[in-house]
C-alpha cells in the first residue's frame, strides 16, 4: 500500500464496520448477538453522536466502544445552498484534510453525492478534483458520514435521503474495498435501508474493479465516465485511458452488461469545440450500439477558472443529444445544480486550497 493510499492513523471509526464486522466485534468481546442491532441502531436509526447517548447497552460494553472506537469528525468549514435548494458541505476531516458532500433535492426526493478519496489521481483534464492530486483514501466511515450528516439535517424538516451517488472527489474504484463496505451498511435494512436501485456508483474506467463489481450480486447502478467516442480523444481528455484503453473498458462494459443483465449509464461531458461535434456523437453512437439499453448522460461542462474548456453551444448540445436517439442510443442531458455555489466536484475545495488549506 503507498504512502498515498495509508487510512488515518489511530482507532478504526464507529462507522468504518459493517454488519458483519459488528456481529464479529460483539461475539469477540463476550456480547450477545443482539448487541450488534442494537449499535446499528444507535448509528443510523436514531444517529447519535456519542457512546454516551447509547442508553440499552451497559457501561462496560460502551466502554469498551469508547476504548476501541472514535466517531468520524466532519468539521464543517462551509456549507452554501443554492437557491435551487442544493446544499454544499465543505468539511474537514480529523487530519485537516478538506472533502465535499452535496446534497440535492429533485421532485422524486433528495440525493447525496458523496466522496470517496481526498483529491483524485485520475487526471482528468477538465475536472477540478484532481487539482493538487490524490492525498488519500477514505476509510468507510468518513464515507458513511457524510450520509449520516446529511439525514441530520434533513431530520430537521421530517425528510430523508432518498438515493445516493458516489460521484464525488475521488475514484471510487480505487478506494474498492472501502466503498463496498459503505455500500453494505447503506442497504443494510437496520442500517439506511436505502435501495439498491437508488444508488449509483461512477467510475472513470478502472477496468479490473468493473470485472469485480459485477461478481457483487447487486441491483446498485453503475456509471461510466466515458466522455470520448475513440481511444486517442479519451487518451488526452482523460489519462487513465492509458492505463485501460478504450476497447478493454467497452469489453469491460459488455462483460459487466452480460453478467448483471443490468444497464450502464454513460456519462459524457461536452466540451465546446473538443469532444461535441456532430461526428462525435455519431462515432459514439457506433461504439454503443452493441448495448442494447444503453444509456448516455449529456453533462455541459462546468468551467473551472485552472481549465481551459468551454461550454457547448445550447443547440449543439440538443444536436447532439438527436444524433444519439437517431441512433437508438437514448440520452438525457443532465440537469444543472447548484451552479450557483460551485457544486461541480472540487470547485469549493480548490478554493479551499488557494488559502493554504489541505
Amino acid at each position: 500500500m503507498g504512502t498515498k493510499d495509508k487510512m488515518p492513523e489511530g482507532k478504526p471509526y464507529v462507522y468504518d464496520y459493517s454488519w458483519d464486522q459488528w456481529q464479529e466485534w460483539v461475539k469477540e468481546n463476550g456480547e450477545s448477538g443482539f448487541r450488534a442491532g442494537q449499535i446499528f441502531d444507535w448509528l443510523y436509526v436514531k444517529r447519535i453522536s456519542n457512546f454516551d447517548e447509547m442508553t440499552n447497552l451497559p457501561k462496560t460494553l460502551r466502554d469498551k466502544l469508547r476504548e476501541q472506537f472514535d466517531f468520524v469528525t466532519l468539521h464543517e468549514v462551509a456549507h452554501y445552498r443554492s437557491k435551487d435548494g442544493t446544499v454544499k458541505f465543505l468539511f474537514e476531516l480529523a487530519d485537516k484534510n478538506a472533502i465535499e458532500t452535496v446534497v440535492m433535492k429533485h421532485n422524486y426526493g433528495n440525493s447525496i453525492c458523496v466522496t470517496t478519496q481526498v483529491g483524485c489521481r485520475i487526471g482528468c483534464t477538465f475536472c477540478a478534483s484532481t487539482l493538487g492530486g490524490l492525498k488519500r483514501n477514505l476509510t468507510p466511515g468518513e464515507i458513511i458520514a457524510q450520509v449520516v450528516k446529511a439525514q441530520q439535517l434533513l431530520d430537521e424538516t421530517g425528510e430523508r435521503v432518498s438515493s445516493i451517488v458516489i460521484m464525488g472527489i475521488g475514484e471510487p474504484f480505487e478506494n474498492y474495498d472501502a466503498v463496498m463496505t459503505f455500500l453494505r451498511v447503506m442497504i443494510h435494512p437496520k442500517g439506511l435501508n436505502i435501495g439498491q436501485r437508488h444508488i449509483t456508483v461512477s467510475t472513470s474506467g478502472i477496468v479490473p474493479n468493473i470485472y469485480k463489481f459485477a461478481e457483487e450480486e447487486t441491483q446498485i447502478n453503475l456509471a461510466i465516465s466515458i466522455h470520448a467516442p475513440n481511444d486517442a480523444l479519451r487518451s488526452k481528455l482523460m489519462p487513465v485511458n492509458r492505463r485501460f484503453p478504450f476497447a478493454d473498458l467497452i469489453e469491460a462494459c459488455k462483460f459487466y452488461v452480460g453478467k448483471t443483465g443490468r444497464r450502464i449509464t454513460f456519462e459524457y461531458a461536452l466540451m465546446g469545440g473538443v469532444n461535441d461535434q456532430p461526428e462525435h456523437a455519431e462515432e459514439l453512437a457506433q461504439v454503443l450500439q452493441s448495448f442494447p439499453m444503453a444509456h448516455v448522460n449529456l453533462i455541459p461542462v462546468n468551467f473551472v477558472s485552472e481549465r481551459n474548456f468551454v461550454r457547448t453551444p445550447r443547440n449543439d448540445i440538443f444536436t447532439f443529444q438527436r444524433i444519439l436517439e437517431k441512433n437508438k442510443i437514448n440520452a438525457t442531458i443532465r440537469r444543472e445544480q447548484g451552479s450557483d455555489i460551485a457544486a461541480a466536484c472540487g470547485q469549493l475545495r480548490a478554493k479551499h486550497m488557494e488559502s493554504g488549506a489541505r
